[in-house]
């Protein structure tokens, strides 16, 4: 990008944030889209990022202007899709062109985008939100926002400081029946909650697709397929294929060479690197942040966080659980049968199943708040009753996540899940992972963000951006 450097673009973005914070930016820059339209630049357009791409343009509340993504082919797709939808939307026009970029840079230096959609890999959510704040722009950024404590800071300071609006892309909270949950827990009608528990997967999970099959030797022995840390693999070097700028996609994470289990066009699933440390975070990628996210929210730690990590190496549970201040405990296991053949905490006749959500059990009884294995259960039958959910099956596709940001981006009020949340809900997951690599149970302060007088553990909060990317 020769024409744009990142310290330039930085200086500018600075600049305009600075001073220009609190309006979107065609209000300030003259350039009025019709309708008012909020314009919109969307960064990463693989399987997630195509869905937002789809999402957006059809809303008649928002002008897409630009996608970016590193893949030739895709940024063209989505490029394509916007024309096209606007076409058979506004064939009379009243719509600009829409652009496509291999850098997302030049995407955020432009002054007549609003907003952005970050739908990229783990590595780069992050930076890219820091550097769209500074840029003067909204924010929309997939799950998890983050791949260390210290990056999700460093989103929450730089969101605040340029006064924008960032929302988490945990859109699972926005579903009808489970806000209703969450509030029927919150509002401590289970009463005192004494135990939660949520899917933690194995690495094995994921990398026991077919796909994996022929890098076996490299993966590891079967002994690693239990650990639930990424796997810190050095795989062959392939060819990039045409039109992939791999350098970029590759960014601030440590370099590797490409191969097609990190990105492949068409995607064999949502998040294909995310088994790989440096590029995602397993079960923080796959799930558990949407989990951790509803969770919290329900037991009124949405702005904080546990106060300890309880290895079953040397702790008093047989998987790893987490303590809050107030005694509830979250409990992380690999499937739902632990919970009543392990745990005995719910009756042994109940099946549980799905995942982005848990199982609360409190005084009263216990009820649920999962999706894609059935409808929300509980028990007895009085907490159901009492519960009054507005149905009982979770319908993904029935949420107001989107309309939520965007409404937001003009009120300038807080969204639903704001870039605290986002950051805390990430926490979680990031701190689990630590008590796993480490091996032991650890002290956690929720305020200071540290593990007290454990430097070995609070080395593992952060870890340096390949050069010359930085924060």
């Amino acid at each position: 990008m020769s024409s744009l450097s990142r310290r330039g673009f930085l200086r500018r973005g600075a600049v305009l944030a600075g001073g220009l914070c609190a309006l979107p930016s065609r209000m300030l820059h003259g350039n009025s889209a019709p309708s008012q339209r909020i314009t919109v630049g969307i960064i990463g357009t693989g399987l997630m990022g195509s869905g937002h791409v789809r999402r957006l343009a059809e809303d008649a509340t928002v002008e897409v202007l630009a996608v970016c993504d590193v893949d030739a082919d895709r940024r063209r797709k989505a490029q394509a899709t916007v024309e096209q939808i606007y076409a058979r939307r506004m064939p009379e026009g009243g719509h600009r062109a829409c652009a496509a970029y291999n850098d997302y840079r030049q995407l955020l230096a432009r002054n007549d985008i609003d907003a952005v959609l970050i739908a990229s890999c783990d590595h780069w959510h992050a930076l890219q939100a820091v550097d769209a704040a500074r840029a003067g722009k909204d924010i929309y950024c997939e799950k998890p926002v983050s791949i260390t404590v210290a990056e999700g800071r460093e989103i929450v300071q730089a969101v605040r400081r340029y006064g924008r609006v960032f929302q988490t892309g945990t859109q699972y909270r926005s579903i009808p029946v489970i806000r209703r949950v969450c509030q029927f827990v919150r509002e401590g009608h289970l009463g005192k909650v004494k135990a939660v528990f949520t899917i933690l997967d194995p690495v094995r999970t994921f990398i026991g697709a077919p796909r994996f099959q022929p890098y076996a030797a490299y993966i590891g022995a079967e002994s690693d397929r239990r650990r639930y840390t990424p796997l810190e693999v050095s795989l062959p070097a392939e060819p990039v294929p045409e039109g992939l700028d791999w350098d970029l996609w590759v960014g601030p994470a440590p370099w590797r060479p490409y191969n097609r289990l990190y990105h492949v066009n068409p995607s064999p699933g949502v998040v294909p690197w995310s088994f790989c440390d440096g590029f995602g975070v397993v079960a923080v990628t796959w799930h558990l942040s949407h989990s951790t996210d509803v969770i919290q929210w329900a037991l009124g730690m949405e702005q904080s966080g546990p106060v300890e990590l309880l290895h079953p190496a040397d702790g008093p549970y047989p998987t790893l659980t987490c303590r809050y201040a107030n005694g509830t405990l979250l409990h992380f296991v690999d499937n739902w049968n632990t919970v009543a053949e392990l745990y005995q905490a719910i009756p042994r006749h109940v099946r549980l199943g799905g995942l982005f959500g848990g199982v609360f059990v409190g005084e009263r009884g216990w009820i649920t708040s999962m999706s894609t294995g059935g409808p929300i259960q509980g028990g007895p039958p009085d907490v159901l009753r009492e519960a009054r959910l507005p149905g009982s099956d979770v319908i993904i596709g029935t949420n107001d996540h989107h309309a939520n940001w965007l409404e937001c981006v003009r009120s300038r009020r807080q969204p639903s899940c704001d870039e605290e949340l986002g950051h805390r809900s990430a926490s979680v997951g990031h701190l689990a992972l630590i008590a796993h690599r480490l091996g032991r149970s650890l002290r956690w302060d929720p305020v200071a963000e540290c593990f007290p007088d454990d430097p070995a553990a609070n080395r593992l909060l952060a870890r340096a951006m390949r050069q010359p990317w930085r924060i």
